[in-house]
């Protein structure tokens, strides 16, 4: 990262609401990209934020800052013996730079301070450079698959295999 754009990782406070729903649009175009479905996330994808935060809470949620502007936030949900990162978005402009590294490490940090046996994380399975992320920080142990009949019959992808089973994605 360069030097003269330091990363300040904090708590979320009301004044990152908007800049935060924007993040969050950013993440849901993507998906309608990848999946080729622009009805995720419904006319008003920013407004699932709101939903977001409301559910896990503000004291989850945390932010990186650079020159005064939101770059990057990174939600944590809270479980007895789990903590699921939800979601980690950082700016498009702002990726490959270290800002998801430094919010893996706040995350770590937060579930060994909440004695958490794991930390896990649900990308989409179209996701790569997000499944690539997550693995190359450590995230190789498969927790659950999540399986479901398209009754649309839409056109899936090939290629992912799981314990000699060919599955789309």
């Amino acid at each position: 990262m360069d030097e003269s754009e330091p990363v300040n990782y904090r708590k979320f406070s009301d004044n990152d609401l908007g800049s935060c729903r924007k993040l969050w649009e950013q993440l849901t175009i993507a998906h309608r990209a990848i999946y080729d479905n622009p009805s995720i996330g419904g006319p008003d994808p920013g407004k699932f934020f709101d939903e977001h935060l409301e559910k896990i809470g503000t004291e989850n949620i945390w932010i990186a800052e650079m020159n005064g502007q939101v770059k990057g936030l990174m939600g944590l949900e809270i479980g007895e013996e789990e903590i699921t990162i939800e979601p980690l978005v950082i700016a498009q402009s702002q990726r490959g730079k270290g800002i998801g590294r430094g919010f893996m490490e706040i995350a770590i940090q937060e579930a060994k301070n909440r004695n958490a046996t794991f930390l896990s994380v649900k990308p989409v399975a179209r996701n790569l450079s997000a499944l690539r992320f997550f693995s190359m920080n450590g995230m190789t142990t498969v927790g659950h698959v999540e399986l479901f009949m398209d009754l649309k019959n839409r056109e899936w992808k090939d290629g992912l295999r799981l314990h000699d089973m060919d599955l789309k994605y």
